[in-house]
């Protein structure tokens, strides 16, 4: 019976039916009252109903029964980021990091957090031990790439976007933010394979095009910026972009013309 209850309240916030799935949950409640994933449970029931203070109640409870459950820490951590209480969120993922030292869940988190709020040492401090715990981990790798990035360190951004790209290579932003960490860094020739992968991953990615016809344009080569600037036409843009885009591609398209001619003539 009671795993029909469970089952039932389940169902029922998976189809976002909060309010109704909060009942069944806290008549569950009634029979174990120190169960800490119903009480997490009527915390994220409450937190999708809006009611921020509820749901803070309810995860603490939780907390108190089992201080060791993971995903309550991240779930009222969560709520804190979205009311902009990152202070707050950063004191309870610490206390997660001390219950949970081998966690890579609550640690990670804290680093987003950390970034969130500019404290890039301690974020990649944070990172740098996910990577211990879970090595290879894409998504710190990811997070460190963007880091480094921020803070100009071209050479170890494009280190860990390069180990994202090992693990995950039908992403096309990945290959993006790859290219724009090696034209930072002026690797204009494998900035421009990666904004290539970006465009052979996804053909709808417009500012891949737009990167491609403007690296073509500086060195030189007027056909291809053509090319990716058309492409780059092809995408709902804003009037005055197009514009500009347009206007751009005029000069190309003359500058294409005059060099076609001189070569007949010559």
């Amino acid at each position: 019976m009671q795993q029909e209850m469970i089952k039932k309240a389940l169902d029922l916030f998976h189809e976002k039916k909060y309010e109704e799935a909060l009942n069944e949950f806290i008549e569950l409640l009634k029979e174990d009252d120190s169960n800490a994933r119903l009480l997490n449970n009527i915390g994220l029931c409450y937190a999708n109903t809006g009611d921020y203070a509820k749901a803070e109640e309810y995860y603490l409870k939780a907390l108190s029964v089992d201080s060791k459950q993971a995903q309550t820490y991240v779930n009222l951590a969560d709520m804190m980021f979205k009311q902009r209480r990152l202070l707050d969120a950063i004191e309870l993922l610490q206390n997660a990091v001390y219950e949970m030292p081998e966690d890579v869940t609550t640690r990670h988190y804290l680093a987003r957090i950390y970034m969130e709020d500019k404290r890039y040492e301690e974020a990649i401090s944070a990172l740098d031990t996910v990577l211990e715990l879970a090595p290879g981990n894409p998504d710190a790798h990811w997070d460190l790439g963007m880091i480094y990035f921020e803070l100009g360190d071209w050479y170890s951004a494009i280190g860990n976007f390069e180990q994202v790209i090992e693990s995950v290579n039908n992403n096309p932003l990945i290959y993006y933010q790859t290219a724009l960490a090696y034209e930072a860094n002026n690797e204009i020739d494998k900035a421009i394979s990666n904004y290539l992968k970006a465009v052979a991953v996804n053909e709808r990615f417009p500012l891949a095009y737009k990167k491609l016809g403007f690296l073509f344009k500086a060195r030189g080569d007027f056909e291809g910026a053509a090319e990716y600037l058309k492409d780059y036409l092809q995408f709902e843009l804003p009037p005055e972009e197009k514009e500009q885009i347009q206007n751009i591609l005029n000069n190309i398209n003359n500058i294409n013309e005059h060099k076609h001619k001189e070569e007949s003539n010559g």
